[in-house]
């Protein structure tokens, strides 16, 4: 008869087993308490879906030509940014190194990783933090990805998104969420990534499309214009998207606490207050200067909202949290708003609203923090001493310098890679004119061709079982051919 494993009533020295015991003779899951399992494993799951849902906004915020692109930006990020997660990615944030700059190679392919209490929160193992981390930078990376904008060429931009999580996403997340990083040593409130998310995607945004330049006129080609509008194909898509968004931000928030407890309630209700508060504020000032509302508008001053509260919505209380999303929805407009002045074409407004917005997020986050918001996760105690409001002057100099940090550092990385990569044979950033005039989608994807043949797109009536298994409109019950052979006169051609 086989033994019965032995609970671990204690860990063992890192140092000795890293993987904190032996499965077989001990059972490493009693020390942990199976509702903080339950509660970051559910949420890891809600959080996946950002990075589609970020696709599926993105691809309404195009126009049709590219649209289909952003979706497969968003399976790219998910898959190829999971897999370099695996391999290296959380090693380079998470493993025990004693510098302050970037961690080691020590759990490469999550070698080592099982259940050590994770260095996030000791009420969690380490593979289940892993397990929530890599949702973080599959949905950072695919912020990053709407930069290339209907004229990036696809292979570049995605070298350039593995590279970019290398070298900016995963230095600044050790910098913030390391117990060794510096900014974490320096005393930086940033709840749920502001730096490593928001301020660096925003910023390497704007160095995106500075690198790339300005999209094409439809009406002259050969010259590029300083700054052109394109409306947006589809908001139907755009408010799929952000309600997808604004629910799985309940995850993303909620879960960095790295347990179950009265502050991840604290701070899903923080959560969903910042975003209502960026929604209106965003909404009344477009009113304001235009008399009329916009559904892309209000999932703009949402998703700002929800921005500036993710490094708050663990240290601020409930009464402040609607303010902190207003606050950041007004800075993000009035970017979007006078954004011209920098002739950049950043259609998608991600430097507006994440860059900026990540940034106000910090800074607020230093003016409103408290010490009791976070001593409810029932481990912190007395180790946060709050912000402005409470005396603690100088964390508003801390909260500046981390801002200012990642700003520079994913502004300035960014532009040194892509413009190694633009020298590469074969990887300049650029599309063709003639591509990108004819869309990103017809270049890329065999699917567009198959949906531009049944809508007759080639000149021509579509013909019945040229694509089978494949649902189209051309023909069958109730399509217009059926019914015009039915009354006896000829189908019409079809747009």
């Amino acid at each position: 008869m086989a033994d019965t494993p032995v609970p671990v009533t204690e860990w063992p020295d890192y140092s000795t087993n890293p993987q904190g015991g032996d499965p077989i003779t001990q059972d490493l899951n009693a020390p942990y308490d199976k509702g903080d399992l339950c509660w970051i494993l559910v949420c890891t799951i809600l959080c996946w879906q950002i990075t589609p849902a970020i696709g599926y906004l993105y691809a309404g915020m195009h126009r049709r030509k590219a649209a289909l692109t952003m979706i497969f930006q968003s399976l790219f990020c998910a898959s190829a940014c999971g897999i370099q997660f695996w391999i290296y990615g959380y090693s380079l944030y998470q493993s025990h190194a004693s510098n302050p700059f970037l961690g080691n190679g020590s759990l490469a392919a999550l070698h080592n990783v099982l259940a050590q209490p994770s260095l996030a929160n000791s009420d969690i193992p380490d593979i289940l933090y892993a397990c929530f981390g890599f949702t973080f930078v599959t949905a950072t990376a695919m912020i990053l990805a709407g930069a290339m904008l209907e004229r990036g060429r696809l292979w570049p931009s995605m070298l350039f998104l593995l590279c970019w999580t290398t070298f900016v996403y995963y230095v600044l997340a050790y910098f913030e969420w390391n117990p060794n990083g510096w900014l974490y040593q320096l005393g930086v409130y940033d709840f749920a990534g502001s730096g490593p998310v928001h301020i660096a995607s925003g910023f390497s945004a704007l160095a995106w499309s500075l690198m790339l330049g300005p999209r094409l006129s439809e009406h002259s080609v050969s010259e590029r214009q300083k700054m052109i509008h394109f409306k947006p194909h589809n908001p139907f898509l755009v408010g799929i998207g952000t309600c997808f968004i604004w629910f799985g931000w309940f995850a993303f928030n909620g879960a960095s606490t790295a347990n179950l407890s009265i502050r991840s309630i604290y701070v899903v209700i923080n959560t969903n207050l910042a975003a209502c508060g960026g929604g209106i504020g965003w909404t009344l000032l477009e009113y304001f200067y235009t008399k009329k509302f916009s559904i892309i508008g209000f999932c703009s001053g949402i998703i700002s909202g929800l921005v500036g509260i993710t490094p708050a919505a663990g240290y601020v209380p409930v009464y402040v949290a609607a303010l902190v999303g207003f606050l950041t929805s007004t800075c993000c407009f009035f970017t979007n708003k006078y954004k011209y002045l920098i002739s950049i074409d950043e259609g998608l407004d991600i430097f507006a609203i994440h860059g900026v917005g990540g940034f106000v997020g910090d800074i607020l986050t230093g003016f409103f923090a408290t010490s009791w918001v976070p001593a409810l996760d029932g481990v912190s105690g007395s180790t946060y001493a709050g912000g402005w409001w409470e005396h603690n002057w100088i964390q508003l100099g801390y909260q500046l310098a981390a801002a200012v940090t990642c700003a520079a550092w994913s502004f300035v990385v960014s532009c040194i890679l892509l413009f190694v990569i633009n020298k590469i044979p074969g990887c300049h950033l650029r599309e063709t004119e003639e591509d990108e005039t004819k869309g990103l989608d017809f270049k890329y994807l065999n699917d567009v061709h198959w949906e531009a043949l049944e809508r007759g797109s080639f000149g021509g009536y579509v013909t019945q079982g040229v694509h089978q298994g494949v649902p189209f409109s051309g023909s069958g019950p109730g399509s217009e051919s059926e019914s015009a052979e039915r009354e006896g006169v000829a189908p019409r051609k079809q747009d």
